[in-house]
């Protein structure tokens, strides 16, 4: 099979969908792998290291016009629409329910689109999902230490306080993934943590492994705006699999906030879950509503390149082997996990959480 890897041309997005390492897993298993020129400068490997590794180094059109699977880290940006076809499988972030205007145009192109964020292992969890959960949780305290410093327009408190002043007060919505991490590094940082789940056995297991300055609260309206408005540094974390997330935190909450408190709202991609949450991007990440100030970066992992770039390359390249070595039908067929990461296939839209948030027809994955 022929793999294209792209430069990703999202705003200030280091990342590169593959490590020349794994590149050389792809071509010592017979696979041609096309290379972008420049692809992984953001993420500091070099197109000499690729061109060691097996790669061809090309042209962008090249990537997308040879290529029977292209594999990136972010969504196709509207000048990337015009690459769609339907011969093509893309494996990336797709994060379709937030983006209406994507959807029709897989739809539209035909193309076979899986997404890493809805490729779903047997017990629940989502493997290519995870590593990102991960850096986006950490480097959302570090981000919110950062922002609650009053020269950056935030309150001015140091997250873990000083002997007689008391530390800030994180408000963590989400105990998946991304809520567990950052919860782990603001407790790390001294802060005093409060989390919120709807899982009341997940927070039984949180309570359990982290320690420090944390309580545990049952989400729920009542609770949700106690929290809110105590916060000094709220956490967004919030996951529907493959679907919008809920607006757990209302308009109405954020003006009740403290001024110059701090939002990072990590569920961004999927829609936020802060109703005043808007996308922005690394060159310009944040803005204030009722005087609260909001950090809702699109893709938060981008900023730390070479991290993110191993952490989803490590396990992303087992499923696209299996793809390359067995093809699209033959590989979802014989892996469950992997068929629910498809959201399009030959014109429709097979992802239930997609045509439902859109009310567009959904149909099921069937091969003939």
């Amino acid at each position: 099979m022929i793999i294209g890897i792209p430069k990703e041309i999202k705003d200030n997005e280091y990342r590169v969908s593959m490590t020349p390492g794994g590149v050389n897993v792809l071509v010592q298993a017979g696979h041609n792998v096309l290379v972008e020129k420049g692809a992984g400068d953001g993420s500091l490997f070099t197109d000499a290291e690729y061109a060691k590794a097996g790669a061809t180094m090309v042209s962008v059109d090249d990537v997308w016009g040879q290529a029977n699977m292209v594999v990136k880290v972010k969504e196709p940006l509207p000048a990337e629409h015009q690459y769609l076809r339907s011969d093509l499988i893309l494996f990336t972030y797709l994060h379709l329910a937030a983006a209406e205007e994507l959807t029709h145009a897989m739809v539209k192109s035909g193309v076979t689109g899986i997404a890493y964020e809805t490729v779903e292992l047997p017990n629940g969890s989502l493997p290519l999902l995870t590593p990102m959960s991960e850096v986006a949780g950490r480097m959302s305290i570090q981000i919110g230490a950062r922002y609650l410093e009053r020269p950056e327009g935030g309150r001015g408190k140091l997250m873990g306080g000083i002997p007689g002043v008391r530390p800030a007060n994180v408000v963590v919505i989400g105990g998946g993934v991304a809520g567990t991490h950052a919860a782990q590094i603001a407790l790390g940082m001294g802060a005093a943590v409060t989390l919120l789940d709807i899982n009341i056995d997940r927070l039984r297991t949180l309570e359990n492994i982290l320690s420090g300055n944390f309580s545990t609260w049952a989400s729920n309206p009542f609770n949700i705006e106690r929290a809110v408005r105590r916060a000094d540094l709220l956490i967004g974390a919030v996951l529907v699999k493959g679907a919008k997330a809920p607006k757990l935190v209302t308009r109405e909450m954020v003006a009740n906030m403290k001024p110059s408190s701090v939002i990072v709202d990590i569920a961004v991609d999927q829609g936020g879950c802060v109703e005043t949450t808007r996308a922005t991007t690394h060159s310009d990440p944040i803005f204030f509503v009722d005087g609260v100030l909001h950090y809702c970066v699109a893709n938060m992992p981008g900023a730390v390149p070479r991290t993110s770039t191993h952490g989803l390359s490590n396990v992303t390249l087992p499923y696209i082997l299996k793809l390359a070595n067995q093809g699209f039908q033959q590989a979802v067929q014989g892996d469950k996990a992997l068929a629910l990461g498809v959201n399009t296939h030959e014109g429709k839209i097979v992802y239930q959480a997609v045509a439902e948030t859109f009310n567009l027809p959904y149909s099921e994955l069937k091969f003939t």
